[in-house]
């Protein structure tokens, strides 16, 4: 069986979906804080669990027989990493060491996990591939690449194989406006009430949105695999929130303009990441252009 930490979130709902859908027998664990049951795929086990409770976890293992770990239960907003450093280091490191430890006494072969391009910081080029410096300019950012070098770790001394997939902005159905990729939630739920949209700066900055449904797939397919590796997972395209905000304008049929406003301190201006790695590797590339995707997500929120 496949344990998938966080399914019931919004990137972890729709891993299991496809899980399930190329035949494969999923566990969800989640804690429920930020997941929702009514994003759960009737057909995995659903266990209350969370990864910082290691009793919890370790009656998971012994209970199934655990092959491989699709870990995305974390706490990912980076504001909430910078007030509260201690709740977002227990969450995302000490979580994923209580998860890593069950590996190893359980034997677990193969484990993969939900990074950041947070880790990268400032691009010091673009678009940023794999070996760009780690600078993280949050505690997010830096419980990102804390698990990763855990991971390394684990598996250096164990049978345990793994894939590290660093994520560009997601985007998609079933997405809060929290956390890395939240601009195009926060636009859709203001576009969909009719409410004002802000833009912080002067919307010139660029980031790489990936659609969901694409991540799920890497996922998968790095599930399947026995390499270890650490990829990029992205577009390789840039796109500036002006130009997303138009683009969501009309798949909503919003009228109005966009508010700018003072940039937001610690913004990084442009960013785009490289992903030949996952495709020479894992044979993926994204099928969602932006458009595409944005229109599946529009409908998902007009009709939620």
């Amino acid at each position: 069986m496949i344990l998938v930490t966080g399914g019931c979130g919004f990137i972890g709902s729709h891993i299991t979906d496809e899980l399930i859908n190329k035949g494969h027998d999923v566990i969800v664990a989640d804690n429920l804080i930020s997941g929702s049951m009514i994003n759960l795929n009737p057909k995995a086990k659903f266990i209350k669990a969370d990864v910082t409770n290691i009793e919890q976890i370790e009656e998971i293992f012994s209970k199934y027989e655990i092959k491989a770990i699709c870990h995305h239960a974390a706490q990912i907003s980076v504001a909430v990493s910078m007030e509260r450093p201690q709740f977002d280091v227990n969450t995302n490191v000490i979580g994923i060491i209580n998860l890593l430890q069950m590996c190893t006494k359980y034997s677990v072969k193969r484990f993969v996990f939900a990074s950041s391009a947070a880790i990268y910081g400032n691009p010091e080029y673009l678009p940023i591939d794999e070996s760009h410096p780690l600078n993280p300019l949050s505690f997010y950012g830096l419980s990102k690449q804390m698990s990763e070098q855990c991971i390394r770790i684990y598996a250096n001394n164990s049978n345990m194989t793994y894939g590290i997939l660093r994520y560009a902005n997601v985007y998609g159905p079933r997405q809060k406006s929290e956390g890395e990729g939240g601009v195009v939630a926060v636009f859709m739920n203001r576009m969909v009430s009719d409410q004002d949209c802000n833009i912080h700066g002067d919307g010139k900055q660029t980031r790489d949105f990936i659609y969901v449904k694409d991540i799920a797939k890497a996922n998968v397919k790095a599930l399947e695999s026995n390499l270890n590796f650490t990829a990029n997972v992205s577009t390789n395209v840039y796109t500036d929130i002006s130009e997303l905000f138009s683009t969501m304008k009309k798949q909503t049929g919003y009228t109005k303009q966009p508010i700018f406003t003072k940039p937001r301190k610690g913004d990084i201006k442009d960013s785009y990441l490289k992903n030949t790695v996952i495709n020479d590797l894992l044979k993926w590339e994204p099928v969602y252009n932006l458009e595409q995707g944005l229109k599946e997500t529009a409908k998902y929120f007009m009709n939620a």
